[in-house]
């Protein structure tokens, strides 16, 4: 099976889909429509969610959710070569964050009598920018399930029990132009006064709750002898608690300056993904994995965020990182462990028979 597998991935690893590039994120749907008529007896259909491609194999009304994404972080040949095997590994853009993940949750589903009645195969092509246009859908899906199987990747092996929750934030200071040799006093210097706030910013962190905020972007000024009429800032914040990403948010849209005007958007953008919500599913994991005789999975929590978070908040017991075995997410070291792919099918094959009795 998992030859078979491994093939099906570099299909889909060569079919670049960059979020940002809306045809391509078609076509690499169509492309998993076509695998999966291969794979499964009935089969799977591409439908579109504000104006974006969704992979949908099975129930309209799914009891259990089996939720991907087939969209990349990386722009058309950035990430060279697209396709490499070295061994027992495999690289390439999207092999490990997620497109293997969606091959091992359809390989998984093969053999599963009558699986297209509860269990739904659904991947988008927004995940990496923040799911703003299947947010909804994720929501309404896990509303009504009875569980959701997010297939990331995994973290050394184990499945994710924990994510943090991230909120997103942009700072737009403006001041006043002015001749920076000849009258800078005339001006307000909006560098100077988003460089006050950054410091604010930064003092937000908690190290001790693993609250993270990070000034990311900053652009300012127009020329070097000008006085900065516009400075614009990017926040991310990263946390395990909805307290903290709650404080934050109040903290941040109250900054202000004595001189400059400064404008706040974004806010809260995925909750965090809790041990509540994880905990039931994770056990009976590892009672699958027990009686197939593997051994123990185990669980970690990660900062990082997915649709799962999503899930979560909406109600749903979830679990996380049942995708591919590997490393470098995001990374040019992006690559799989071929070895890992039968196994994990084979648990996920087992998991889902499980939960659909």
């Amino acid at each position: 099976m998992s030859a078979t597998a491994i093939k099906d991935i570099q299909r889909l690893v060569e079919c670049q889909s960059p979020t940002e590039d809306l045809a391509a994120c078609v076509k690499v749907v169509e492309l998993a429509v076509e695998i999966s008529t291969q794979v499964l007896e009935v089969p799977a259909k591409l439908v579109t969610e504000n104006g974006r491609p969704v992979f949908w194999w099975g129930a309209e009304k799914p009891k259990i959710v089996l939720l991907c994404h087939l969209d990349t972080v990386w722009p058309h040949n950035s990430f060279t070569p697209t396709w490499q095997v070295d061994g027992d590994n495999a690289k390439g853009p999207g092999i490990f964050d997620m497109k293997t993940g969606f091959i091992q949750a359809m390989y998984a589903l093969k053999g599963i009598s009558g699986a297209q009645n509860k269990v739904a195969l659904i991947a988008t092509t927004d995940e990496e920018t923040g799911s703003a246009t299947s947010k909804g859908l994720i929501e309404r899906l896990a509303k009504d399930a009875d569980a959701v199987l997010v297939f990331e990747s995994a973290i050394d092996g184990k499945v994710k029990t924990g994510r943090k929750g991230t909120a997103m934030y942009q700072i737009a200071v403006t001041g006043k132009a002015a001749h920076a040799g000849l009258e800078p006093e005339k001006g307000i210097n909006a560098t100077t006064e988003l460089a006050k706030l950054v410091l604010q910013i930064s003092e937000l962190a908690n190290p001790t709750l693993g609250t993270t905020v990070v000034p990311t972007v900053m652009q300012a000024g127009t020329t070097t002898n000008t006085v900065p009429a516009e400075a614009k800032l990017d926040i991310d914040i990263r946390s395990f608690t909805m307290a903290e990403l709650q404080r934050i948010d109040t903290a941040i849209k109250s900054l202000s300056s004595t001189v400059a005007k400064v404008d706040v958007t974004g806010g809260i953008n995925r909750p965090p993904l809790e041990l509540a919500s994880t905990k039931e599913l994770y056990e009976k994991l590892e009672l699958v994995a027990k009686r197939l005789g593997m051994p123990e999975i185990g669980h970690a929590s990660v900062g990082g965020a997915s649709d799962g978070n999503f899930a979560a908040a909406a109600g749903a017991k979830v679990l996380d990182g049942l995708g591919a075995v590997g490393v470098g997410a995001h990374a040019p070291t992006e690559s799989i462990i071929i070895s890992a792919i039968e196994p994990r099918i084979k648990l996920i094959s087992a998991f889902i028979t499980e939960l659909i009795k």
